[in-house]
């Protein structure tokens, strides 16, 4: 068996046991590649050959995961999400655990299922003429409040990990309000709150749900708009999600949950942009559009 793994170095705190992983699928016959990713290059440069090899194992935050889905998209090359980032939300979403030795069973006897992901859009302001800038997400793209939180979180996930997160929200009990308006499908309303979200797999950190029932394999986003003026006004929608945990519990207060195919989203003032915990120095307006079944990923036996 030939796999490719791709390790993004800027990840995490570490090499998330990647050498027991590598070692064990060595144990087992394979032949493995590594390809490492430093600096500011993109992602894709390391799978431009993927369907020379039987799987690619991405290895790295979210955004590396996604942006090697997204490279792959369509191919049918199969893609094991290593987690050596921060968050690891793909990992968690799809049931992988972090030891590097369960991981190496499920890359060699896992199960291949086709997911949807997104694909962002921003018009940029590129002179002479627009140019649009195009990036692909497994988990949630967004902007506003999200968006701000990984940015001052950034700095911290080497020292704090996960928690950076929640420094990160306690640095920003006042987000910035914002007059929306959306596009679902064709058809335009208009909203306000502090966030558009666009979702694909809803589980966040610490096992809460953005939003209930959310299948990433329907062809279709869930798309939360965060009514609120504060941070604060959102903990209803935390509790909501905690009782999710333990029983049927649909309700999110203060989001506006709606499914959506496509999606446009301009804001008064404009919002800054993230997806799958990378924060872009790009603000609204922006599009989303789901891909329908485009990324091929191992999943353990048995997950349904």
């Amino acid at each position: 068996m030939k796999i490719l793994v791709a390790h993004n170095l800027r990840s995490g705190t570490g090499d998330a046991g990647l050498y027991d992983f590598v070692h064990e699928l060595g144990r087992h016959g394979c032949e493995v590649t590594i390809r490492y990713l430093n600096g500011d290059a993109n992602p894709c440069s390391l799978v431009f050959d993927a369907d020379g090899f039987d799987c690619v194992v991405a290895s790295g935050g979210d955004g590396s995961v996604s942006s090697i889905c997204y490279a792959l998209r369509y191919t049918q090359v199969p893609v094991l999400a290593f987690p050596a980032g921060t968050a690891n939300l793909i990992a968690a979403n799809l049931g992988l655990p972090p030891d590097p030795l369960k991981l190496a069973r499920i890359a060699l006897e896992g199960r291949q299922m086709a997911f949807d992901m997104g694909e962002l859009t921003h018009l940029g302001s590129t002179e002479p003429l627009p140019q649009e800038e195009r990036c692909g997400f497994m988990v949630i793209a967004g902007a506003g409040y999200d968006a701000t939180i990984m940015e001052r979180a950034q700095q911290l996930k080497s020292a704090l990990g996960v928690f950076a997160y929640v420094v990160g929200v306690m640095q920003t009990l006042t987000p910035t309000h914002a007059r929306f308006r959306i596009t679902l499908d064709g058809t335009p309303f208009d909203s306000e709150g502090i966030a558009v979200l666009v979702v694909n797999f809803a589980k966040l950190q610490f096992d809460l749900a953005v939003t209930h029932g959310s299948d990433p394999c329907d062809g279709l986003f869930e798309v939360a708009i965060a009514r609120s003026k504060t941070a604060v006004g959102l903990l209803p929608a935390v509790w909501s999600a905690v009782l999710d945990r333990v029983l049927e519990y649909p309700d999110r207060s203060r989001l506006d949950v709606r499914p959506a195919r496509e999606i446009l989203v301009e804001s008064d003032p404009p919002l800054r942009l993230q997806y799958d915990g990378e924060a872009l120095e790009l603000t609204t307006p922006f599009g989303a559009r789901v891909l329908p079944a485009a990324a091929t990923l191992i999943v353990p036996t048995g997950l349904d």
